[in-house]
């Protein structure tokens, strides 16, 4: 999934976590990071200014630089990444524009990783995808990653539910938003190999698609 860049990407569902953006900021000139809860927002701010108390992520960092084969530092991808995430705003996939009451130019590419699986149902599921769509150029590309056949997940010890999402639909709901797939992986959990098991997934979905057409 590779090659995908431009000038902004936004990040939808950005939680505390800086992982997912630390190759986007090599790809893209502008990140803006797109997140519900407040307290989310705070701490990716935090975490971004490499304040004290925060979650380490220097192995995480040194993984993806080590990864990329740039010889990219440790400090100058925190450098890099803070000067690429120029905005972290509130973000309501439910609504028609989920950035709502901001307007923001459509985007070259809208990230979703671990996000929309948590909505309500399979028809707000698609809801969503349409609502993320119209931030999105067309032409633009959408990179998701989902839980397959996944009931529930833990975070921080709490129980939350999630929508079952199968690849068939997976992919019905992707083409019916107006996007053409260009890839889809598959990744089957190995349960043998986790210390914690903290959904009952038995894989993820990785889809990379562009936009064809408004919805």
């Amino acid at each position: 999934m590779c090659g995908v860049k431009g000038e902004t990407l936004i990040d939808i569902g950005q939680g505390p976590t800086i992982y997912q953006d630390l190759s986007a900021c090599e790809s893209f000139k502008e990140i803006i990071g797109a997140e519900y809860t407040e307290r989310n927002r705070e701490y990716y701010k935090k975490t971004l200014r490499n304040e004290p108390g925060i979650f380490d992520w220097t192995t995480v960092i040194q993984t993806v630089c080590d990864l990329e084969g740039k010889g990219t530092t440790v400090e100058e991808k925190r450098e890099k990444l803070k000067k690429t995430v120029t905005k972290i705003i509130k973000c309501d996939i439910n609504k028609s524009n989920p950035v709502e009451p901001l307007v923001l130019p459509r985007v070259d590419c809208v990230m979703a990783i671990g996000c929309l699986e948590c909505v309500r149902d399979l028809d707000s599921f698609c809801d969503a995808l349409k609502n993320i769509s119209s931030l999105l150029k067309v032409g633009g590309h959408l990179i998701i990653d989902e839980l397959l056949n996944g009931t529930y997940y833990f975070l921080g010890g709490t129980r939350f539910s999630c929508v079952t999402l199968t690849e068939e639909f997976m992919r019905n709901a992707i083409t019916d938003a107006g996007f053409a797939i260009i890839d889809l992986e598959v990744q089957a959990i190995n349960r043998d190999k986790q210390q914690y098991n903290i959904s009952d997934n038995d894989s993820d979905i990785f889809i990379l698609a562009r936009k064809l057409q408004d919805i």
